[in-house]
């Protein structure tokens, strides 16, 4: 099932308002024929109580009209023209308006699935929205990405609400399965990445993906444990991301070298200061060291690979190298200061 971003309040508190204003009418109209009980006449002569004026306000405004109680005195009748009349077409416009707002709500949703399958193409697809997957999205949307490209597959109904509650299109199921990729349409994908709970999900997610896209789809996975990793890979995973490894790596730092740990969360931290990110070389960059450059450039890639500066190869800038730069990331009114 495909949950879309909710656009409008919960069926849930629409129906509440339209309930309570139902019953609004109702106590009114009760208590408006309650008042003025001796101008109607009852079948029994026996004047109205308090439920006969209950029975007398719901067969009027649901239109029944049984005749049994009628207005007889003029003031009785006036009450009938100019309130009970008004209140009956109103009560038949929010039952009716309720029936067609649910039939339009389905048309709507039937012509947004139908839209939304005919233009994605080129997106990514975010198999778990836990942790990871939330940080993934993030990282994502930081560097440009547009959220009506990112797809999230999710079983938790919690984390399936946390999606389209960040404006995300989100398909119910397990990434496991080849019949919930395919609704994503993983073979129009840009990339997956794979942020499960465990690495025995992680890889048969990456033997599906493999399988449903024959490797055309670039893969990216994250695994808790390292010696998982060629695992993943084999698997037909890209890149794998050793969560563990690299935790306690940033833990070995903030013990032998403190002030790195800041660095690299000053990095990783969007708006704090720094960040990470890449750009195509420029004309007048190409056959210049990428230390000559204004920006502070720390690697380049050149045909899907990192060349450290350090290497020979790193030392002049070619045609259709990415630059791996370090940028400013404060926000304006701070970097301006």
């Amino acid at each position: 099932m495909i949950h879309f971003p909710a656009q409008r309040r919960g069926p849930l508190s629409a129906l509440s308002l339209r309930l309570a204003a139902a019953l609004g009418l109702v106590f009114a109209v009760v208590a408006a024929v309650y008042l003025d009980r001796d101008g109607y006449r009852d079948v029994n002569e026996d004047g109205l109580t308090l439920l006969d004026c209950f029975y007398y306000a719901v067969v009027s405004l649901s239109t029944t009209g049984y005749g049994d109680i009628t207005p007889a005195a003029p003031s009785a009748r006036l009450v009938n023209v100019l309130f009970v009349t008004p209140a009956r077409v109103l009560f038949l416009i929010i039952l009716v308006g309720t029936t067609l707002e649910v039939l339009t709500e389905q048309y709507r949703t039937g012509r947004r699935l139908s839209r939304w399958r005919r233009v994605v193409k080129d997106h990514v697809i975010i198999c778990g929205y836990g942790t990871k997957g939330r940080s993934a999205v993030n990282a994502l949307m930081e560097n440009g990405l547009d959220r009506s490209r990112i797809v999230v597959v999710e079983r938790s109904s919690v984390a399936l609400r946390q999606a389209t509650s960040a404006g995300l299109v989100a398909i119910e199921g397990s990434a496991t399965r080849s019949s919930v990729l395919n609704e994503a349409h993983v073979k129009n994908a840009k990339a997956v990445i794979i942020a499960t709970d465990s690495d025995d999900a992680s890889v048969l997610v990456a033997l599906t993906v493999r399988q449903l896209t024959a490797g055309q789809v670039r893969i990216i996975a994250a695994a808790r444990e390292a010696e998982n990793a060629p695992l993943l890979k084999q698997s037909g995973a890209h890149h794998v991301i050793v969560s563990s490894a690299t935790a306690g790596r940033l833990l070995g730092l903030s013990t032998s070298a403190p002030p790195l740990i800041d660095v690299v969360e000053d990095l990783l931290t969007p708006g704090q200061g720094m960040a990470l990110a890449m750009r195509s070389a420029e004309r007048d960059e190409v056959g210049r060291s990428p230390r000559e450059l204004d920006s502070l450039v720390i690697a380049l890639v050149r045909r899907g690979k990192v060349v450290t500066l350090a290497d020979r190869a790193g030392a002049v800038i070619e045609t259709g190298d990415m630059l791996v730069h370090v940028r400013d990331d404060r926000p304006q009114s701070t970097a301006t200061v």
